[in-house]
């Protein structure tokens, strides 16, 4: 009896939300694709000489992507808009400081980008807003026909998501997250390095946001970043050290994440943070000062993710690949561990340990033998130009360069909803006692369509 009431109990709860479950993993409701709708895998919209572009958003992140933009060649920078009308006036001065003409200018109120994504010479809206206007200008510069390009996170919610793809499936307008972190240099010379078997078959891989907050939360405008903190739970950074990893394990290009478990500390920082920030005292805050969540992929390949912006700790991404051959990390400090035989000739190193980290000789030959092209030819310049490092201009090139050429981009609206989908689905998790849930085929069965990651490393 007391089984047949905690299975009654646990189906109750599992239908809470629009979940379902048979079996003892949760499972939300995929929705059907509208009638005349195909999806956007390997999708390439015609070549744009001249890509025209309206920036929205202008506070932390936007002045340095309009810098970024005034480095580019075949770019025009149509239009700028921010409700602080302030911002807007700071980065017309970065286009005249890089002898570009002033750009037409929007600050007449929150909706004011509905006027921008009309305008008829604007080919890609760059959306750089506080989390809660990602979505609404992505959707309304489809719905215009641009294409949208979405700061991180692009989605907080799962109706989020299925609303961001089924437009961009309708309107066969690109929908693209822009995760810097997958441009990172190690990140891409370890993609290639995967991409060519030195580490075997990757079998698990970690990676996280991991990064101290409190001198920066007073930055965000109107307190919107610590305010989300306060009322959502679950991951909701989750695509830096998330897209990345993906990519190495060909995420919807061959495999596919399959459920996830997630838990979380009490928020123990949290309540205090605000305080600081706002004088106020509140009871309860919601996001859990360090977040855990592991995936199970549909080839039994597992994947680790952290989130915390609470504690003092050293920055970290982790990303790590654990192949059957050998073994990458980043964080706390770049390195490489081999099968001595998986390395070529010509850099193996007479005592390698594949129970150690190859030595720094080693490490340097193999960085420069595995340099993407796209490296090569514009890493230094990248540099020079900035924006963390010089990762979010060569994130910025590769979406320009694709659109020029009429190219699939890097990362399509599936790769948004996959690395997105952690915020909801843990939250789910969590709220159900870390019970499993499954992670939708967000592209609704075309999972084999596309085989590999095919980055183009090439310029």
């Amino acid at each position: 009896m007391k089984n047949f009431l905690t299975a009654l109990s646990l189906a109750a709860v599992l239908l809470i939300g629009g979940c379902t479950s048979s079996d003892g993993i949760i499972r939300t409701k995929v929705p059907a694709r509208p009638a005349g709708q195909c999806d956007m895998l390997g999708f390439a919209a015609d070549p744009i000489e001249t890509v025209r572009v309206g920036f929205v958003g202008l506070g932390m992140r936007g002045p340095g992507a309009v810098d970024r933009f005034t480095h580019l060649e075949g770019v025009q920078i149509v239009a700028l808009c921010d409700v602080v009308s302030e911002n807007v006036e700071h980065c017309q001065r970065l286009l005249e400081r890089a002898g570009r003409p002033r750009a037409e200018a929007y600050a007449d109120g929150e909706f004011a980008y509905q006027e921008l994504c009309k305008r008829d010479d604007i080919d890609l809206v760059y959306i750089c807003t506080d989390w809660k206007h990602h979505v609404p200008v992505a959707l309304c510069a489809m719905e215009n026909g641009k294409h949208a390009a979405i700061e991180v996170p692009a989605a907080s919610t799962l109706d989020e998501i299925w609303s961001l793809i089924n437009t961009s499936e309708r309107t066969r307008k690109h929908c693209i997250m822009l995760e810097n972190c997958c441009y990172d240099f190690y990140e891409m010379t370890a993609l290639n390095m995967a991409q060519q078997g030195l580490f075997g078959e990757i079998i698990h891989a970690e990676g996280a946001y991991l990064h101290c907050l409190e001198p920066f939360w007073a930055e965000y405008w109107n307190n919107w970043r610590l305010e989300f903190n306060r009322t959502h739970k679950g991951d909701v950074y989750p695509t830096h050290g998330l897209g990345p990893v993906c990519q190495a394990l060909n995420i919807h290009r061959g495999d596919r994440m399959k459920t996830l478990v997630a838990m979380e500390t009490s928020s123990r920082m949290g309540a205090p943070a605000y305080k600081k920030i706002t004088g106020r005292d509140i009871d309860g805050f919601a996001n859990g000062d360090h977040t855990m969540t592991l995936i199970s992929t549909e080839q039994g390949k597992t994947i680790l993710v952290e989130h915390g912006v609470m504690t003092p700790r050293p920055y970290s991404r982790m990303y790590q690949l654990v192949g059957t051959k050998g073994f990458a990390q980043k964080y706390p400090r770049p390195g490489f561990s081999f099968e001595p035989e998986q390395l070529p000739a010509h850099i193996c190193h007479e005592n390698l340990d594949a129970h150690e980290f190859v030595p720094k000789d080693v490490y340097d030959s193999l960085m420069e033998e595995y340099k993407p092209q796209i490296v090569k030819e514009i890493g230094e310049y990248a540099k020079s130009v900035g924006g963390h490092g010089g990762m979010d201009f060569m994130m910025d090139y590769r979406l320009v360069y694709c659109l020029h050429n009429g190219l699939p981009l890097d990362m399509d609206v599936y790769d948004m909803a996959e690395w997105c989908c952690l915020a909801e689905l843990g939250s789910i998790s969590m709220e159900h006692g870390s019970a499993p849930v499954e992670v939708p085929d967000f592209t609704r069965g075309g999972q084999g369509k596309i085989k590999g990651f095919s980055y183009a490393f090439a310029k």
